[in-house]
C-alpha cells in the first residue's frame, strides 16, 4: 500500500504513483512519500519510509530505451561489489521498473549535500578515488569512450569492441556538432581534437569510475566529512584518473584551489601519462561544453571556453 505524506515540501505528483505502488509490491510493504531531496532529475530523488523501517531514497526516471533496466541492475551490482571493498556509497535495496519508469531505491543518509567542494573534501575524494583502484567489475569502459568523444575517431583494426549506452551515442553526436556553434567554439574544439589526434586508442584499464564524482550534490558530508558518494548509476570500469579529471576541471572555480589543482595534475599525470591526461581532459571540456549548448544556456559557454583553454595551458606547461 502507498501512503502520501501531507508533509510540507512534499510533491506527490514528481513520482508517479504506479512506480510507488511497484516499489510497495517489491517489498510487500507499505511505502510513505516524506519529502523530495535536495537535487535529482525526472522525478528522483524523494525519501520514503518502508512500513516500520527506517527512511530510505527512491529514484526514478522515465523510460528512454530497451536496455535501461538492465543497466539499472548494472549499478546495483557496482554498487554491490565496491560496498565490499569499503567504498562510501549507499546500499540499495531493490530495483524495478513499470511499463514507462526504472526505479532504485537506497539507503537513506543522514548527511547534507556539500554546497561547494572545498580543499578539505577535494582531498578526501582523492583518498576515496583511491579506493577505486583495480576494482573495475562491470564491461562499460569510460576511458575508450573518453578516447572516441576526444578524438572523434572510432577504433579500427584491433579487435576492440565498442560498447556504449544509447545516450552516449547521442552524446558522441552532439558533440561532434559543437564546431558549428560559434568561431570561439570552434577554435576551442580545434585545439582539442589536433591535440588527441594521434593518440591511440587506450589499453583496458582495471579501475572502478564513477563518472560523476565531482558534482557536490553527490557528496554528502557531515561535521565536514564525506560520508557517502552517490548518483553511481552510470559507474562503470576504466582509469579512475577519469575522476580525477573532474576534480581537476572544478578546481578552477576557485583560487583557493589551485594547489589542489597541481596535486590533481601530479597524481592523473602519474596514472594515464601526458597523452592519457590530454584524452581525458579534452574529452570533460568537450562534454562541458555540450550541455549549455544544448541546454540553451548561452551565457556559460564563455566561461567553459575560456577554462578549457585555461586548462590545456596548464597541461601544455606539465608536458
Amino acid at each position: 500500500m502507498v501512503i502520501e505524506s501531507a508533509e510540507q515540501g512534499t510533491h506527490p505528483e514528481d513520482v508517479p504513483a504506479a512506480v510507488l505502488d511497484d516499489v510497495a509490491r517489491a517489498l510487500g510493504t507499505e511505502v510513505t512519500l516524506l519529502d523530495r531531496l535536495t537535487g535529482g532529475v525526472n522525478g528522483g530523488a524523494v525519501r520514503v519510509q518502508l512500513g516500520a523501517r527506517a527512511d530510505a531514497v527512491l529514484k526514478a526516471a522515465p523510460r528512454a530505451h530497451p536496455d535501461q533496466l538492465d543497466e539499472t541492475l548494472r549499478a546495483q551490482r557496482v554498487v554491490e561489489h565496491m560496498r565490499r571493498c569499503g567504498y562510501p556509497t549507499p546500499a540499495w535495496l531493490a530495483v524495478g521498473a513499470t511499463a514507462a519508469h526504472v526505479w532504485h531505491l537506497m539507503d537513506f543518509v543522514d548527511a547534507a549535500p556539500a554546497s561547494t567542494l572545498t580543499p578539505s573534501l577535494i582531498e578526501q575524494l582523492m583518498a576515496i578515488i583511491e579506493l577505486q583502484a583495480g576494482r573495475a567489475s562491470e564491461p562499460y569502459d569510460h576511458w575508450s569512450y573518453a578516447w572516441r568523444v576526444a578524438t572523434g575517431q572510432e577504433p579500427a583494426g584491433d579487435g576492440l569492441e565498442v560498447v556504449e549506452t544509447p545516450e552516449q551515442a547521442l552524446l558522441r553526436q552532439s558533440v561532434g556538432r559543437l564546431s558549428g556553434y560559434s568561431s570561439a567554439v570552434a577554435a576551442l574544439v580545434e585545439r582539442l581534437r589536433l591535440v588527441c589526434a594521434d593518440v591511440p586508442p587506450p589499453p583496458e584499464a582495471p579501475d572502478m569510475v564513477h563518472a560523476d564524482l565531482a558534482t557536490p550534490g553527490n557528496i554528502l558530508v557531515r561535521d565536514g566529512v564525506v560520508v557517502a558518494v552517490v548518483d553511481i548509476g552510470n559507474a562503470g570500469s576504466g582509469t579512475r584518473a577519469t575522476d580525477l579529471t573532474t576534480l581537476m576541471w572544478y578546481a578552477f572555480q576557485d583560487p583557493l584551489l589551485d594547489g589542489v589543482r597541481e596535486r590533481l595534475w601530479a597524481r592523473i599525470l602519474g596514472l594515464v601519462g601526458w597523452e592519457g591526461a590530454a584524452v581525458l581532459a579534452a574529452t570533460h571540456i568537450l562534454l562541458m561544453l555540450e550541455l549549455p549548448i544544448r541546454d540553451g544556456r548561452h551565457d556559460l559557454v564563455p566561461g567553459v571556453v575560456e577554462r578549457g583553454h585555461r586548462a590545456f595551458d596548464e597541461l601544455d606547461a606539465l608536458r
